[in-house]
């Protein structure tokens, strides 16, 4: 099964989206002119609540369900930010807004996305053997509006999850059908313009399709604009229903943008750059920047019945990526800078299927599930030297085809009425064959194979509180090129492969309750050890070793409802990363953050009026490994007031304001420490390089509802 082809998917999808509107108000029309026979009952949803974490609900103190409802709350500034509902996730940009966020979570830099595993509608996001990182994982595809829930898992302890989940996982999963179809308009400072259009319609025989599109662009503060240009869509037909159903995707989006890198600190001190004054939102190479489009085909099917449930789901993706970076600006390049493309083409095809089946174990109830995930990525991968986006040197080419596949089981018992237990196991295989187009010796095969067992106990509950034990193994791939190199690509240096998967073991300790009326809280003690936090360099083209890793924190999460009308978020989490070795140059973990809390309140319905103010905190974090270099804590405050506009424009319209930064502070999206050197230096300089979060931010939407 091929992908169809970008351009052709948005104008389908496009069209879908026309066509759903019409023939909606068609069908309102007739309705309106005769009321058709009843056939089926109308589905009616009960929603009192914002998250489905109520005691007896999870396997773990740290797993939860984020619904839509909490979503339209509060605002996000890029569309990945919608992970930072999950809690003790932060989500920021050290680069154009067209390129994968940094994600922060239990004392890990996840860089852009290793670590953590994300799906969307059921299609991984992250992409191993990436041209800028491992797990590279892009949401700039999401459309929010769309999101019916987020799955979120934190530790290696589920036996569903493969690749890239060692820290945690979040499943988003769309809407098949809307509650009503709407048009959206937000407009905001520098040239912020974005188009939301989506409704859904029902086809008969039981067959729904939705289509949304959506437009954007952006300059943001950067002196460079950003011209950010991005389009996006989806249309899903489904049939069935929630006990035996089904549901097919198309997905296309397109993305071009400037970018405005990271700068040295020195630079921002100094206040000029070659005779010209230099702030914090300038640039230094005006040529950086990328562009990206991802086109999908993805489809799943499900029964449920008395004894059981069975899903299966498929996935066919193609994925282009180039980004133009320069992080050194003329440290190995005095004459034409350091600029340098990572690109990355590829073709993902996958297939998953589980079964799970309620029975007995002796006198026991037990429901157990066994299932498998295989994916293929075939991709043309490369790092080249550039000049204004112009290619001068090859740094490395190669041909990657990467074979992940698992096979999981787990049973649940439920020994008594107040304990219950969870035993599972998954193996998970590897294959990579790797064609270097640059250099013969990096080229060849290589396979490795993870065994992961799975522990969980749960006690309760008593007078609404439950406590949790859960353990595991889990692991991250290693870029395939690792693994077959011979020859560093840059130096020509001998170097060592790398294995194919590296192992994650955790513990965790947890406790969730419902003791006091409208609050729901959660307590979680963790520790993850890593064999290797081994990592791929994008702008080196080589697999970095990297050495034993341990980390252990706590977690405390609660959501309050003292009043029907208010809703009060507090996510607070520490987290103490070190390397488990000894060396010299000390045991601190670069950029792991020691403390990140998000606290939030939320006004509902009081009239036509709801808004909420959140503040975000993102700690400090050792910059260097032996602590001498500290990245500066961030606070910033998010705001969002919303008013049903009612007779004015229609029952279902809404006007949206939202503040980001209200207070206009001066902080540091990222910080790193490394040696670069600008133009006109003698030496390299060891340096902070900082990205500037954005300054207060206005954003005004008008939704319509029809």
């Amino acid at each position: 099964m091929q992908p169809m082809s970008h351009r052709h998917a948005l104008t389908t999808i496009a069209a879908a989206v026309a066509l759903t509107a019409l023939t909606t108000h068609a069908v309102a029309q007739v309705s309106t002119d005769k009321p058709a026979a009843a056939t089926e009952l109308e589905r009616v949803e009960v929603t009192g609540r914002h998250y489905d974490n109520a005691v007896g609900s999870s396997d773990a103190a740290s797993q939860g369900t984020i619904r839509a409802e909490l979503l339209k709350s509060r605002p996000a500034l890029r569309p990945g930010e919608v992970l930072e509902f999950v809690p003790g996730v932060i989500v920021t940009q050290h680069s154009g807004d067209g390129k994968a966020n940094q994600y922060f979570l239990r004392g890990f830099n996840l860089d852009h996305g290793t670590d953590f595993a994300t799906t969307v509608n059921g299609m991984p996001v992250n992409m191993p053997t990436h041209g800028h990182g491992q797990g590279y994982s892009d949401l700039n595809f999401l459309i929010p509006e769309l999101v019916d829930r987020i799955e979120y898992r934190k530790g290696p302890y589920f036996a569903k999850n493969g690749d890239f989940a060692a820290a945690g996982s979040a499943d988003i999963a769309y809407r098949n059908t809307l509650d009503e179809n709407f048009a959206s308009l937000t407009l905001g400072q520098r040239q912020f313009q974005r188009f939301v259009g989506a409704g859904s319609t029902a086809l008969g025989g039981g067959l729904s399709l939705l289509g949304a599109i959506e437009v954007q662009h952006n300059d943001g503060p950067w002196k460079l604009p950003e011209h950010l240009r991005k389009s996006n869509g989806v249309l899903t037909l489904s049939g069935g229903t929630a006990a035996q159903g089904w549901s097919a995707s198309l997905m296309g989006y397109d993305a071009k943008w400037n970018s405005t890198d990271q700068v040295p600190e020195r630079l921002i001190d100094a206040g000029t750059y070659q005779g010209k004054p230099f702030g914090r939102f300038d640039a230094i190479d005006p040529t950086d920047g990328g562009e990206t489009r991802r086109t999908s085909l993805s489809g799943e099917w499900h029964r449920a019945t008395e004894n059981g449930t069975t899903r299966i789901a498929g996935y066919a993706m193609n994925y282009r990526l180039k980004l133009f970076s320069n992080f050194t600006y003329a440290l190995e390049r005095p004459d034409d800078g350091d600029q340098f493309s990572q690109q990355d083409r590829r073709d993902v095809y996958g297939l998953n299927a589980s079964q799970t089946v309620e029975h007995r174990l002796g006198d026991l109830p037990a429901k157990s599930e066994i299932g498998f995930q295989v994916r293929h990525d075939r991709i043309r991968v490369g790092l080249f030297d550039t000049v204004e986006r112009r290619i001068t040197a090859t740094t490395r080419d190669d041909e990657v085809r990467e074979t992940l596949g698992g096979i999981y089981g787990q049973t649940s018992v439920e020994v008594t009425p107040w304990l219950r237990t969870i035993v599972g196991v998954r193996a998970d295989e590897g294959r990579f064959k790797v064609n270097s187009l640059t250099n013969a010796a990096n080229s060849g095969s290589a396979s490795a194979h993870l065994v992961s067992p799975k522990f969980a106990l749960i006690l309760g509950p008593w007078s609404k509180t439950e406590f949790f034990f859960n353990a595991g193994r889990g692991f991250h791939s290693n870029d395939a090129r690792g693994t077959t190199a011979t020859v560093d690509p840059k130096t020509g240096d001998p170097v060592d492969k790398v294995p194919g998967l590296v192992a994650a073991r955790g513990m965790e300790l947890g406790a969730r309750t419902e003791w006091i009326p409208g609050l729901q809280s959660s307590l979680a003690v963790w520790k993850l050890d890593f064999d290797s936090e081994l990592v791929y360099v994008g702008d080196a083209g080589a697999t970095e070793a990297n050495r034993p890793s341990k980390r252990h924190g706590i977690e405390w999460n609660n959501r309050y409802v003292p009043l029907p009308w208010l809703l009060v978020d507090a996510d607070l989490a520490w987290t103490r990363a070190r390397f488990s070795d000894l060396d010299p140059a000390g045991n601190r973990i670069p950029n792991a953050v020691d403390k990140v809390g998000s606290v939030a309140f939320t006004v509902r319905d009081i009239g036509p009026w709801s808004a909420s103010v959140q503040w975000r905190y993102l700690g400090s974090g050792a910059l260097i490994e032996d602590n001498s270099v500290r990245s500066r804590a961030s606070l910033t405050t998010n705001l969002r007031v919303s008013r049903k506009l009612g007779a004015l424009l229609g029952r279902n319209s809404e006007l949206t304001l939202d503040v980001f930064n209200l207070f206009d502070r001066k902080v540091n999206d990222i910080e790193y420490f490394y040696e670069s050197q600008l133009p006109g230096e003698m030496s390299p300089v060891a340096d902070k390089h900082v990205h500037p979060a954005e300054p207060r931010t206005v954003r005004l939407t008008l939704k319509l509802g029809f």
